[in-house]
């Protein structure tokens, strides 16, 4: 089977560290959970870092953070997985969707222009797919009307603009950890910010509200348990230490891809010059003549893993139902993309010869 992604550890890795854990008995807030945490903050260049039990953790905090509340207006990029806007829905306010470029997947700056509203009290920009391009420009914009811009950067640790990392960009910056991308602690997530007042925020609220003071804990505001474990933590600890590898290999990868299928018309997402995409994931655009859901289909019976891009969501059913504000660019995104496997030892060579049998098959049927 050729996955879409595997893991970038294994057990030799970490054997020894697992085992330390289970000698000391210190399963959480030990000394890995804090090596982590500072080589998050080390390799972003933020002042602060926070660990998390996930991205859809670390942005709903991020949001409580900024003092979201029922009413407010937060522009989100439309084209994401939902956990984008269901943390703004969770806290009664009102996700605007914003349409996204159909190059790079990333939100329209003139689209958020065109959306900003006396409500509106934040933006969340999302780096599709682990793209950020346009970041800069959303910035701009952000600051010239006082909004906080929060990145959900959930696929985007490693990449960077101009040689700035994510994570040092936006005001808030989340990370995620899932299976699915190029870091993976099982779940997890991470918070970043050069602002001391929602680092003091996080710090207390992500500790049951605890300050630690005179030798004993006390609880100053209520607050959460969105911690990671040491075993976890142990694990990202040692593929930080090789991102810039892995990104390196993912990117030639992705350039073996496009030599290939570009000559059968897939169009990859692109990029900006000045952008280190981390190839989070290898997505494309079908050709035109293609059944992307047909291509899955013919792909999943050759043992080869597809996806879809991401999602529309303002297409999806609950905020098509609830808002009507359906985004054209992102909608048909969601109907075109696919993601192929990407991995050290994937068989690129086996995924597009079974790509260009779909494509003989489909394309010698339309000229009959």
């Amino acid at each position: 089977m050729e996955r879409l992604i595997r893991p970038y550890i294994h057990f030799s890795e970490v054997e020894s560290e697992l085992r330390d854990i289970f000698d000391s008995g210190i399963f959480t807030k030990g000394k890995y959970v804090e090596q982590f945490r500072e080589s998050i903050r080390t390799y972003t260049g933020a002042k602060y870092s926070f660990l998390t039990t996930s991205a859809t953790t670390a942005l709903w905090v991020s949001l409580k953070a900024i003092g979201i509340h029922a009413g407010d207006e937060v522009i989100v990029s439309d084209f994401s997985f939902p956990a984008s806007a269901n943390v703004i829905e969770d806290l009664g306010a009102v996700p605007v969707f914003a349409d996204v470029n159909l190059d790079t997947f990333n939100m329209l700056p003139e689209e958020l222009e065109r959306k900003i509203t006396q409500r509106t009290k934040a933006v969340m920009f999302v780096d599709a797919l682990g793209n950020p391009s346009g970041l800069l420009a959303i910035r701009d914009i952000c600051r010239k009307h006082g909004l906080v811009l929060i990145e959900d950067a959930a696929c985007a640790f490693g990449s960077s603009i101009e040689g700035v990392p994510c994570g040092k960009i936006a005001d808030i910056t989340c990370f995620s950890f899932h299976p699915r991308k190029l870091l993976t602690t099982g779940e997890g997530g991470a918070i970043t910010t050069d602002n001391p007042e929602y680092a003091r925020f996080f710090d207390v609220k992500l500790n049951h509200g605890a300050v630690f003071e005179n030798g004993i804990f006390d609880f100053v505001d209520y607050g959460y348990n969105f911690r990671l474990s040491e075993i976890q933590a142990a694990l990202g600890v040692k593929q930080v230490a090789k991102i810039d590898a892995i990104i390196a290999s993912r990117s030639q990868i992705r350039g073996s891809y496009v030599d290939r299928l570009s000559k059968t018309g897939f169009k990859p997402q692109a990029f900006d010059h000045n952008v280190r995409h981390n190839i989070q994931s290898v997505v494309f655009l079908v050709p035109s003549d293609f059944s992307r859901n047909d291509l899955m289909l013919h792909l999943r019976q050759k043992s080869i893993e597809s996806t879809l891009g991401t999602y529309c969501l303002s297409g999806t059913s609950y905020y098509k139902n609830k808002y009507m504000r359906l985004q054209a660019n992102a909608h048909y995104l969601q109907n075109n993309t696919i993601t192929l496997p990407c991995y050290d030892q994937v068989n690129i060579a086996n995924v597009c010869s079974a790509i260009d049998g779909y494509a003989a098959v489909r394309r010698s049927g339309s000229e009959r």
